[in-house]
């Protein structure tokens, strides 16, 4: 079994990297398959967001639902349990939009507007 110092430890097991918080801040707006979340975040391979997703999954927080139907349409969503993280999510979200405020004179150099994130 493993062992944290601090719990905070336990937390960035399983949300922590680059993309997974990211990740999460999409799908607390919406469920969204794999191709949808791909044009979300241009930066982010296919591979690591496949991966990303999957240990999401294993971890409880992220549902992997797949319709029968062809072709086969597969989308990606919050548990109840994940749904648990977003109050965490809100506060680096408006941390994040203080920071950018604070830095940058003109907030629409460095972030997209939600009219463009919601067209995906």
């Amino acid at each position: 079994m493993k062992k944290y110092n601090i719990p905070v430890e336990a937390a960035l097991e399983v949300i922590g990297g680059k993309w997974k918080v990211v990740i999460l801040c999409h799908l607390i707006k919406r469920e969204l398959r794999t191709g949808q979340l791909k044009k979300l975040m241009p930066g982010i391979t296919q591979k690591m967001l496949t991966q990303q997703l999957r240990e999401l999954e294993e971890d409880g927080v992220v549902d992997r639902v797949v319709y029968n139907q062809v072709p086969p349409k597969v989308v990606y969503k919050m548990t109840d349990y994940g749904w648990s993280v977003k109050p965490a999510l809100d506060m680096l979200c408006a941390w994040g939009e203080q920071h950018i405020e604070n830095n940058y004179p003109d907030k629409s150099e460095v972030l997209i507007e939600e009219e463009e994130l919601e067209k995906v």
